[in-house]
């Protein structure tokens, strides 16, 4: 079972996350960022898992990255912005047969949502949706990860292998 696990990561929050929902699934799943998630990686894919953290109650855009890397400076940790937006990557997905799940990274209190367009995106390329989107929690914009949210993570890895394998 080719499984990714594909994610927009900038203080290295859903980077985390989406490491431990590849340990869930098991050794054939590889998180990958999405300068690594290429087309010729993700062929043949059984099952595509992709993460975004949520920014202004969305999946990022273009405006809300510029203005990131605008205010970089001011931050306590610098964003990595080294890798495209999960956005971008989306438009340009590449036709696939398999399935596919969604996550975000967020604060408790952050309303709307980025895990209806990850999946629409994922579908429009083909790629039928396993399970509901799963929303794990951070502390504030930088992070941390809330206590319990990796296990969390991993325990839905291991979910959506069940659910393929069934």
């Amino acid at each position: 079972m080719k499984t990714l696990v594909v994610y927009e990561s900038l203080w290295g929050n859903t980077a985390a996350v989406a490491r431990a929902i590849a340990e869930g699934i098991g050794p054939e799943a590889k998180a990958l960022s999405t300068a690594e998630a290429t087309p010729d990686a993700l062929a043949g894919a059984d099952l595509v898992v992709a993460g975004s953290p949520l920014f202004a109650f969305q999946l990022p855009t273009d405006k809300i990255r510029e203005t990131i890397r605008k205010k970089a400076a001011s931050f306590p940790a610098p964003p990595d912005l080294s890798h495209p937006p999960l956005r971008a990557w989306l438009e340009k997905l590449p036709p696939g047969q398999g399935h596919s799940a969604a996550f975000e990274t967020r604060m408790w209190f952050s309303p709307g949502g980025a895990t209806s367009a990850i999946l629409k995106g994922l579908e429009k390329a083909g790629f039928k949706p396993l399970a509901r989107g799963k929303r794990f929690r951070v502390a504030g914009m930088y992070g941390p990860i809330k206590a319990g949210e990796i296990e969390r993570a991993r325990a839905w890895g291991a979910q959506l292998a069940r659910d393929l394998r069934g």
